[in-house]
């Protein structure tokens, strides 16, 4: 397993070189358009989300700081946040490795250390499970899925196309907000809402 795992993140890897490329371009565009990220809709009722896995992402978002912190949750369709799994933003070496390819550093996006979700996905199905939620933190910004984030979602080599996205919003070092984004239904979109903890 440990072989096939590192060739598909091989392979991962150069998929998300390209999908960091794409992201780039899409966001640039969507910017100079006026067009791109999703806010929280109000009106709309709020995700509730187990006070467990809440407290161990805003953990993992203040710890990560100056950078963005980005995991995992990993559940079932019925009971969908089961286990938080943090992993690796990668995106500072690759930014101090090629700052052409990759203009920004953790502190402004992530790029997911792709074993790390790789082993999560292998883990998860031999248990019955999946990759839920992709989650992430936005650094002294608000809680919103950006033009970037979009794009990633958007790509065909992302690698949970089916997952819910969580973004923390982290302002002098505390939680300032958390949301919760889901696509729309008819695969157009995506639709935020506020957070709220549940005790299960």
């Amino acid at each position: 397993m440990a072989a096939a795992l590192r060739r598909a993140s091989a392979s991962f890897r150069v998929a998300g070189k390209a999908t960091i490329r794409q992201a780039e371009y899409q966001m640039t565009d969507a910017e100079q358009k006026g067009q791109g990220r999703v806010d929280v809709d109000e009106a709309l009722s709020s995700a509730e989300i187990p006070r467990p896995i809440l407290n161990d992402l805003y953990a993992h978002a203040i710890e990560t700081l100056p950078e963005e912190c980005c995991g995992l949750i990993v559940g079932t369709d019925e009971d969908r946040f089961q286990r938080l799994v943090r992993c690796r933003n990668e995106m500072t070496m690759h930014h101090r490795e090629d700052p052409v390819e990759y203009p920004r550093d953790g502190s402004e996006a992530f790029y997911m250390n792709s074993l790390d979700y790789m082993m999560v996905h292998e883990e998860a199905e031999a248990r019955g499970a999946r990759v839920t939620v992709v989650y992430h933190s936005h650094v002294g910004v608000g809680a919103y899925l950006s033009e970037m984030d979009l794009a990633y979602a958007a790509s065909a080599s992302f690698p949970f196309p089916d997952a819910d996205h969580i973004v923390v919003a982290v302002f002098d070092r505390k939680v300032d907000s958390v949301a919760f984004f889901q696509e729309d239904g008819e695969g157009q979109s995506f639709i935020g809402r506020t957070v709220v903890s549940s005790e299960s």
